[in-house]
């Protein structure tokens, strides 16, 4: 899977001249994961950013998580095709092709390590190779259909894992000429923004593509004020009035109830206006990315890394009470004479004698050194569960059985 893809990277990074990746930096890249909806224009969004970056000499690492997808217009470094096949888990599970996307990327989910071992040993610089150059820049695109990457499992996981390791910032890319043709979808756009801001809980730019098509001025402004958008609003209603196909008012009372409440929410989300065609807006759209590094930095990370040592804190405990309970089920370190009944009669003793091969005599020493042998006991039970051991081998293998599971309810 992601060998092939890496020996593709260090191929191509041999293949540059001297300093083409860019100057060394000592902060790590940040990554930008492109989500929208189908037609938005995503994918051209991520050709143009990707040329963009090439053509100032800092070319990205680039990473393609969308398994449906026959032909990509830029190279990926890694890329999902490579590991999972899209049409055989649709024929083995029995799949349409939304439930194939998702089994896809949980398939792809199980081995997120070593795709954070690759992104790490290629975009991190080294205390042996300080001056290992690395890019700037991680691109990600996704699948076109938004809600099996932002509603999956498998989705979060990968956003988790990336975010851990990488300044992680989210691009919502929106069709502007589609989202100001009416107030219902430009609503329903911001809805999606709010709940995948919330969701993912990572810093968010709302891209509006489509530029050199339509301004995306109006949909800025009926963001950022409230009675732009009621007099839109208003003037659809009168619209729909007069050419006799008007509804009930319901629709129109719940645009102006949604937008009254979600104003203050999505009123102050970072806008840029861009034209993947003839590539305006580009570089503010580098700009907005820088700015929601320092934003990702101070206040999205600490609340990572709380979260973070939670779950350590849960693991660890997790841990030491399976210990307890293993070192209690097999009574390590009580006496056996304690733990074991006595015989009732004399006769039941001598049996238990002659099945045990008689009496045997214990010395001083032995006696001494059995509490030492238990604490090792103890400990090297410990160690293996901390290496990797019962405890944690259950929890790797169960998202893979989750998996497997749903594979077979399917």
């Amino acid at each position: 899977m992601a060998t092939a893809s890496a020996a593709a990277q260090t191929a191509g990074a041999a293949s540059d001249p001297a300093g083409a990746m860019g100057p060394s930096s000592t902060q790590p890249p940040v990554a930008v994961v492109c989500i929208g909806m189908a037609g938005s224009g995503k994918t051209t969004f991520m050709q143009r950013i990707n040329s963009h970056l090439h053509s100032k000499q800092t070319p990205p690492y680039v990473m393609n998580l969308d398994p449906a997808v026959r032909q990509v217009p830029f190279d990926s470094n890694i890329d999902i095709r490579d590991s999972v096949n899209y049409k055989e888990v649709m024929k083995q599970y029995n799949l349409g092709p939304n439930g194939g996307i998702i089994t896809s990327l949980n398939l792809f989910a199980t081995k997120v390590d070593q795709v954070l071992g690759i992104l790490e040993k290629r975009c991190l610089p080294t205390e042996s190779a300080p001056s290992h150059t690395v890019p700037k820049h991680i691109l990600v695109d996704t699948p076109g259909q938004i809600e099996v990457f932002v509603w999956s499992a498998s989705g979060a996981i990968l956003l988790d894992s990336l975010a851990s390791s990488f300044p992680t910032v989210i691009a919502y890319v929106i069709d502007t000429p589609r989202t100001t043709a009416s107030t219902s979808t430009f609503m329903a756009n911001m809805l999606y923004a709010i709940s995948i801001l919330y969701k993912t809980k990572l810093p968010m730019i709302l891209v509006f593509n489509k530029t050199d098509v339509k301004s995306e001025l109006e949909a800025v402004e009926w963001m950022r004020d409230f009675e732009a958008f009621q007099l839109a609003l208003r003037k659809e209603e009168e619209e729909a009035d007069e050419s006799g196909i008007g509804g009930s008012g319901y629709v129109g009372s719940l645009l102006n109830s949604m937008s009254l409440t979600l104003e203050e929410f999505y009123n102050h989300l970072s806008v840029v206006g861009v034209s993947s065609m003839t590539g305006a807006g580009v570089d503010d759209f580098f700009n907005a990315v820088e700015d929601k590094r320092q934003e990702f930095n101070k206040d999205y990370k600490p609340e990572l890394t709380r979260r973070r040592e939670e779950r350590e804190q849960q693991r660890e405990a997790k841990r030491e009470m399976d210990v307890s309970r293993m070192m209690k089920d097999m009574a390590v370190g009580q006496d056996s004479s304690k733990s074991k009944p006595d015989p009732e009669t004399v006769s039941d003793a001598e049996e238990e004698d002659e099945e045990s091969g008689g009496l045997v005599e214990r010395d001083e020493d032995d006696e001494e050194t059995m509490p030492d042998a238990d604490q090792g006991l103890v400990r090297r039970y410990q160690d293996a569960l901390k290496d990797g051991g019962v405890a944690s081998t259950n929890e790797d293998a169960s998202f893979a059985k989750y998996i497997q599971a749903a594979g077979m309810n399917r």
